[in-house]
């Protein structure tokens, strides 16, 4: 009876191990089994790795199924915003997205994803987009963008001081960025006619309402005429003037006649119209 052996327990080791029958002396069964055993197993486990490698790419492959894909949701709120400012008729424009945390893991979508702006959301400078996914998986998330404007707008052609009076030939028209403009720009040379500047203004200042004044046409105690009446009918006195007044403006008037104190709109340079 051959003596039982420690590596005949543990085939494994004697694998791992390779090593001849005439080392071990085992019985020639034995050693028909061991080479068996090494003929075949070298293969799978040359495979193995082949093997592995394969299913954790399906593995994978299925999860990046299940993903939505960030350039999506950017796409959808770039087609958004270009939609949006071609219906507002607006000049050039240039969109640059914000970018989107690369470990966003969002669940697929199986409809289109929809996109909306937040209310009071502006369609320049700095904003956002809302994209949001409509169904069971129920998530929404917002894009930040920088949305620039261009159009013509009003810039001085030269130094103005304080207090110059605008006429056309100190302003032109140029392509400018608007966007950043946040107290308007005028567009037209006719905007500024009669106005004065504020303000010392330096050449290719982008010029804004507020930098301008309405110039004064009626100062307190002018002597003006007031006229009541439309069309070819019309009734006009004498007055003066309680208050300082530009184009356009209500000022109080004490009629010469009666010194009854009336109200009236500037007109023009001592002209006030009113309703008596």
């Amino acid at each position: 009876m051959t003596p039982s052996h420690p590596y005949r327990r543990n085939p494994t080791f004697l694998y791992r191990a390779q090593w001849t029958a005439q080392q071990l002396h085992f019985h020639p069964t034995e050693a028909i089994w061991r080479v068996t055993m090494t003929a075949i197993r070298p293969p799978l486990r040359a495979l193995a790795p082949l093997l592995l490698a394969g299913c954790l790419g399906s593995l994978r492959a299925l999860a990046d199924d299940a993903i939505q894909p960030t350039a999506d949701i950017l796409n959808t709120a770039q087609a958004f915003l270009e939609q949006s400012l071609h219906d507002q008729s607006h000049g050039r424009t240039e969109i640059a997205l914000g970018r989107l945390d690369p470990r966003l893991r969002l669940a697929r979508c199986t409809q289109a994803l929809h996109a909306s702006q937040p209310g009071g959301t502006r369609l320049s400078g700095h904003t956002s987009v809302a994209v949001h996914c409509p169904d069971t998986a129920e998530w929404t998330v917002y894009v930040t963008a920088e949305i620039k404007v261009f159009g013509p707008a009003l810039v001085t052609a030269r130094s103005l001081a304080r207090g110059t009076a605008l006429v056309s030939s100190d302003v032109k028209i140029v392509e400018t960025e608007l966007s950043s403009l946040g107290h308007g720009h005028l567009q037209s040379p006719e905007e500024i006619q009669g106005m004065a500047a504020l303000r010392t203004l330096p050449a290719g200042t982008v010029l804004t309402p507020s930098m301008l004044k309405a110039p004064r046409l009626i100062r307190r105690g002018d002597r003006v005429t007031l006229v009541s009446g439309q069309g070819p009918i019309q009734v006009e006195m004498l007055g003066e003037a309680v208050n300082d007044g530009v184009r356009g403006e209500r000022i109080r008037v004490r009629a010469l006649n009666s010194q009854r104190i009336v109200e009236g709109w500037v007109v023009s340079t001592s002209v006030v119209k009113v309703t008596l």
